[in-house]
């Protein structure tokens, strides 16, 4: 029963793959790209989902993809047309596919209705088209002398009965590779399929059979040949292997006829006939011999499948996600261990070109490689997670009968799984909101002389060590004044409360604010954006609103590349060593006395290249005492915050920069307002990582003055 199960897990993570192929030629076909090779890729992606499903039983699935795949099969025959109802057709099927695919993966049921409909609505175009506006008035008009052809043979044509169509043989040599047993295929079930076509005869050469001693359980030495009487194509044939393409060996001709020994003694004992004109006869391309059995070294390479075609499916070996996760974990230990090393060398009285320092550094190059290496196994493409969200603007859109798109960019963009696997419902929900709350309805638009279909771009991107995801619509904006009045009537703030834009948009993350005027399916019940910014902090990032009344409005969230090694510089703040992550520093500064001006009772600023940079105290922003003696110039780093802000922090001392293993403090401490986690140093010390752009947030300073001679003339 495992077996059959982990079988089952294969095919639905298969089904995953497929079903990206699937959005990635829908889109193409919906931009206009509809060549014959991107509408086979989608034919074959439903066609594998079919035929993988047929092999669990999972009858739903099946009937709706059958379905699906035919009216495929009718566009790819160039019997249909292209055109824009049917491009939204197959868009919705293949979403109704997917809510199948994961219905049967998690053993629950969907509206029997639902599946219905969608069928139905493929049904449609499968209807012979009607030909009544191009039909002639009246018989007398479609009648017309034709001249009678003196070919009988024609007369085959006015039999009731119409021809059979042609039995074709075929012969089929079939070898797997070990990879299509690990991916759970049975020859046995592509041979019952292909039986579906026709005859099917068998034989089977064990002539790699090895002796008991040497067999190994995990290299097939199996080869097939199969004989299939049919009158299917050729092409029909080849669908049968389409799951299994890349993962077993196979060579498909036409056999010719078999021969009839009792009709050639017949012709024998007929008198000689004359001798037909010369024809140019078909040759079959013959079967490829099969190897010799393979010497033992030949035999063991032989594990591992060797693709010929270089346009076929790339190796892929899956892994439980929990081994990789000790493998990390593994790997930040020997970071850890590496720095404790190179701690103790650096106490030692070595000089700088001694083996032992040399070995040092090499070990710590050799960890860096190891955990980049490492880190690539887990970062993974946010194109899936982009793809899913196509479907719920779809699904939104037809909610609130609105007109939607999504337009995605930056899909190669590489994150973490964890972070794409726990920002899935975050998104979910701010698509959602984009469009239930942002977009305006079709005839709103065109009176703001938009057009009747609203936009939806997300976007990903990296910048200053982080990923930047962004969801941006061109709708109305935030009604800023409705949000306040909301906002006063719940008791959410004081009656007489005066904010700004900035705190008026900070209201949308507030537990139980909601907008809406009606309960629906999509919104109005109080569960809102406070749940978006609970799971984007949980993973170290941040939400930011950024709005245009008229135009738009968009939501950013800033999130890490990778939840396990980062490279920080080690400072010292008040006696503290902590660590401020290498990818928000621009530089490290130590100005002139003229170059810091004094606003007000406590706010500093740095005039640099031109401009005013606010200086921030690390020490207070962390609630730690003052330092009774501070440096004059301070040290200061100079850094970028998410929305491309600088700010300028001050810190005692800079010590140096190293590789540092993430460890976090909500499941050990508590979230601490300005330290995002903490890490284990060198020489056994915990040290606190900084949370730069939560520093730069939590400063309530004026606004630097828009001219410079003002704080010229004060300093």
């Amino acid at each position: 029963m495992s077996t059959l199960n982990s079988i089952r897990d294969t095919f639905f993570e298969e089904c995953e793959d497929l079903m990206a192929d699937l959005a990635d030629g829908l889109a193409k076909m919906q931009s206009g790209s509809a060549d014959p090779e991107t509408v086979n890729a989608v034919f074959r992606a439903v066609h594998s989902v079919k035929g993988g499903a047929g092999a669990f039983s999972l009858t739903e699935l099946v009937a709706f993809s059958h379905q699906f795949e035919t009216v495929l099969d009718e566009l790819r025959s160039d019997r249909l047309k292209l055109q824009p109802e049917l491009m939204f057709t197959l868009l919705r099927s293949a979403d109704h596919l997917t809510v199948l695919i994961e219905a049967a993966r998690d053993g629950v049921d969907v509206d029997a209705v639902v599946t219905q409909n969608s069928a139905a609505a493929l049904r449609i175009w499968l209807k012979p088209s009607s030909d009544a506006a191009d039909a002639p008035a009246s018989a007398s008009e479609s009648f017309s002398f034709a001249a009678v052809t003196l070919d009988f043979g024609a007369f085959d044509q006015l039999n009731d009965t119409p021809n059979e169509p042609e039995l074709k043989h075929y012969e089929i040599a079939f070898q797997p590779t070990a990879t299509l047993f690990s991916n759970g295929h049975e020859p046995a079930l592509l041979f019952g399929e292909l039986s579906r076509l026709g005859t099917v005869s068998s034989t089977i050469d064990l002539g790699e059979l090895p002796a008991w001693e040497e067999f190994d359980t995990t290299v097939p030495f199996m080869k097939w040949t199969l004989k299939l009487a049919s009158t299917a194509e050729i092409d029909q044939v080849r669908a049968v292997f389409e799951f299994v393409d890349g993962l077993c060996k196979l060579n498909i001709v036409v056999a010719p006829m078999p021969v009839d020994q009792e009709a050639l003694q017949f012709e024998a004992s007929l008198p000689p006939a004359p001798a037909p004109l010369p024809m140019r006869q078909a040759v079959a391309e013959p079967i490829a011999p099969v190897p010799e059995k393979p010497s033992p070294a030949v035999k063991a390479a032989s594990v591992s499948p060797q693709i010929s075609d270089q346009h076929g499916p790339k190796p892929t070996l899956r892994v439980e996600l929990d081994r990789v996760d000790r493998l990390i974990n593994a790997v930040g230990e020997l970071i850890i261990n590496q720095a404790m090393i190179a701690q103790r060398v650096n106490e030692m009285p070595v000089t700088t070109d001694s083996e032992v320092v040399t070995y040092v550094e090499d070990y710590r190059l050799l960890a860096r490689d190891i955990q980049e290496a490492v880190m690539a196994i887990r970062a993974q493409p946010v194109k899936p997670l982009f793809q899913r969200m196509s479907r719920i603007v779809r699904e939104a859109a037809d909610a609130t009968g609105k007109s939607a798109q999504l337009l995605a960019f930056g899909e190669e963009i590489e994150v973490d799984k964890t972070v794409i696997e726990r920002l899935a419902d975050p998104l979910t929900h701010m698509i959602r909101n984009a469009v239930d709350h942002g977009l305006e309805s079709p005839e709103d638009r065109i009176k703001a002389g938009k057009e009747a279909c609203g936009t939806i771009r997300l976007s990903a991107a990296h910048r200053s060590g982080r990923v930047i995801i962004s969801i941006k619509d061109d709708g109305a904006g935030l009604n800023r004044p409705k949000i306040l009045k909301i906002a006063k009537d719940k008791g959410l703030i004081p009656q007489d409360a005066d904010l700004v834009e900035a705190d008026i948009d900070s209201l949308l993350f507030q537990p139980g604010f909601s907008t809406a005027q009606k309960v629906s399916n999509l919104s109005g019940r109080g569960v809102g954006l406070d749940v978006v910014r609970t799971a984007v902090t949980a993973l170290g990032g941040r939400v930011a609103i950024n709005s245009v009344p008229g135009q738009g409005t968009e939501f950013t969230i800033s999130l890490p590349l990778t939840l396990a090694v980062m490279d920080g510089m080690v400072v010292s703040v008040r006696g503290q060593t902590m660590i401020a992550p290498i990818s928000s520093i621009v530089e490290t500064i130590r100005p002139a006395l003229s170059e810091v001006h004094s606003v007000g009772p406590s706010s500093k600023y740095l005039s640099i290249l031109g401009e005013f940079i606010p200086i921030i105290d690390v020490a207070a922003s962390l609630g730690i005492a003052p330092n009774t003696s501070p440096s004059d110039p301070p040290l200061l780093l100079l850094v970028e915050s998410e929305n491309q802000s600088q700010c300028a922090l001050i810190v005692d001392e800079v010590h140096d920069q190293r590789q540092v293993v993430i460890k976090g403090l909500e499941h050990n401490y508590r979230s601490v307002q300005g330290v995002s986690a903490a890490t284990v140093l060198g020489n056994g010390q915990i040290a606190l990582i900084l949370d730069l752009d939560a520093i730069a947030f939590q400063r309530s300073a004026p606004e630097a003055p828009a001219e410079a001679s003002p704080l010229t003339k004060g300093a």
